[in-house]
């Protein structure tokens, strides 16, 4: 049995976190700054958390191979099982044609592309969270903004900064469900706490949103809808946490800022034509759009639909308990790990949820959308054969990444992180989101970070003297800031959208969004652990 350290560099946490650091810092360095092709830099990156485990930790180098292949079966299945499947739908209505009736429908709904950026990215994209969460929302979204005529670099950083308000009640619920499992807290209690952190960004992630589109001009002229917008998801997000069901979050929050956006009359004015000159790509007129037939538009729109009612229904007690079933769980070979305090933990156990995951669930939908758009067999598994070599590269990186985060969390150089930052003292409550932010950009998941530091959290704040509560929502709510630039989630983004090998570019576009709303929310952090905004606590 290997038993994680937490000071094994000369006995001290700081130097020790310091080297643990490592891995993360030198994937991060060589994305953002040397510009390093993703693949290469997250298997150097992995070679480093080798390094690190083994010659600063102890790891046997056995128990380190096997974390690392642990890690990179994880990053296959579930992340790019949803991933590879919810591009093959979205190929599949271009190669029929119904994505351009959708896109064209989409700019019936609204003509000015910021509003298309809000209906498509913050509310789809926070839906399509609610239901399948990892990388579907940025993949579709991206795509979706492209066909638009969106610069592929713009959409890509559009989705990704979407991608946050709605994150920590994701794939229904599962980061608070799992933050509330491993802390023993209440999940009415952490749900409740996460829904007074998390619809403050809501609020200002759609006035973000068309800045980024259109900048200033943007903020100008659509700030009413972005405001509305915001306003009606973070309302109906708090309301369904605290009062409803944490599951149901984001589902009523991103169809409440929808019926927002289509309630605003501005919403629906058309852009001037220097607007979508400027944000658009080959876009030289506002000429109206051929009208499609009433079915052709259903069924554009049908692929979508079906994956949220096969996510709906999959939520369905009776059904989840079916699907269920074909659950597998069994120990990891040649991994035999315990915590500090000689607890095993739970990455020796290996579950692959082979029928009730995201992936399987949109290959379901795609299958069924194979047989309403007319795609024949044959041409609906070439076009799957396709998007997996497309996404080649992408299947390298996330399995690179991952391994490198698994071996960091089973060597221990993760539980070194979090203790030092839990030993904080008198700014724990600035450093707990930082916590779970680290997590995220590691993992690539709030659901794993929750896991990973939840319980450290709550530890640190009965130590502390300041609410558990506080802390481990903390940790979600900081988390969801981190998955922008989680090098996983970049390369999901560039894959979707043609950008292959361009993964630094877009970490240098989201990074300083990233610390400036992680900024935004240690200060609410503060605020809720102090008498300023100690009132907004249940």
């Amino acid at each position: 049995m290997y038993v994680q350290q937490l000071e094994p560099i000369a006995d001290s946490l700081a130097l020790s976190a310091l080297v643990a650091a490592l891995p993360l810092l030198t994937v991060l360095v060589l994305l953002g700054a040397v510009r390093m092709r993703a693949h290469l830099a997250g298997l150097i990156g992995l070679a480093a958390a080798f390094a690190v485990a083994c010659l600063g930790y102890g790891m046997p180098f056995g128990q380190t191979l096997s974390s690392a292949t642990q890690g990179a079966v994880f990053g296959l299945f579930p992340i790019l099982w949803i991933v590879v499947n919810a591009l093959w739908v979205y190929r599949m209505t271009v190669r029929t044609r119904h994505f351009d009736v959708l896109r064209r429908s989409f700019s019936r709904l609204s003509a000015d592309p910021r509003i298309q950026a809000l209906v498509i990215a913050f509310c789809f994209g926070a839906l399509l969270e609610a239901l399948a969460g990892f990388g579907a929302p940025v993949a579709i979204s991206a795509v979706m903004l492209v066909a638009l005529g969106f610069d592929p670099v713009k959409a890509a950083v559009v989705a990704l900064v979407a991608n946050t308000a709605p994150v920590a009640f994701g794939a229904m619920g599962t980061p608070v469900v799992t933050l509330a499992q491993v802390t023993g807290l209440p999940l009415d209690d952490v749900a409740s706490v996460v829904g007074r952190q998390t619809p403050l960004l809501a609020l200002l992630v759609p006035l973000l949103l068309v800045v980024l589109v259109d900048g200033r001009r943007g903020l100008r002229e659509t700030w009413v809808p972005a405001l509305a917008c915001g306003a009606a998801f973070a309302a109906v997000q708090f309301l369904a946490a605290n009062f409803v069901s944490a599951q149901l979050a984001d589902i009523g929050a991103a169809l409440a800022g929808a019926a927002a956006l289509v309630a605003v009359p501005s919403a629906r004015r058309p852009a001037a034509e220097p607007v979508r000159a400027a944000v658009l790509t080959g876009v030289r007129s506002q000429d109206p759009d051929p009208a499609d037939e009433r079915r052709e538009v259903l069924r554009a729109y049908a692929p979508y639909a079906l994956i949220v009612v096969i996510f709906s229904l999959a939520q369905i007690p009776p059904v989840r308990d079916l699907l269920a079933r074909a659950t597998r769980t069994f120990d990891w070979p040649f991994l035999d790990v315990a915590g500090p305090d000689g607890t095993p933990v739970g990455g020796n156990v290996l579950t692959l949820p082979l029928i009730a995951t995201g992936g399987t669930l949109v290959l379901l939908a795609g299958v069924l959308t194979a047989a309403l758009l007319g795609v024949p067999a044959g041409a609906a598994v070439r076009e799957w054969a396709a998007t997996v070599h497309e996404l080649r590269r992408a299947l390298l990186t996330v399995t690179s990444v991952l391994a490198l985060a698994y071996v960091m969390n089973l060597s221990g150089q993760a539980a070194t992180i979090g203790h030092f930052v839990a030993a904080a003292g008198a700014g724990l409550a600035f450093l707990s989101p930082v916590l779970g932010w680290f997590g995220v950009a590691v993992s690539g998941s709030d659901t794993s970070a929750n896991a990973l530091f939840g319980a450290l959290q709550v530890t640190a704040a009965q130590q502390s003297g300041l609410a558990p509560q506080l802390l481990a929502a903390a940790n979600s709510s900081g988390g969801v800031l981190g998955k922008m630039i989680s090098p996983q989630n970049l390369t999901i983004a560039c894959a979707a959208v043609g950008l292959a090998g361009r993964e630094g570019d877009l970490l240098r576009r989201v990074l300083p969004w990233s610390l400036g709303l992680l900024l935004v929310m240690c200060l609410i952090v503060v605020g809720q652990s102090t008498a300023v905004l100690g009132w907004m606590l249940p």
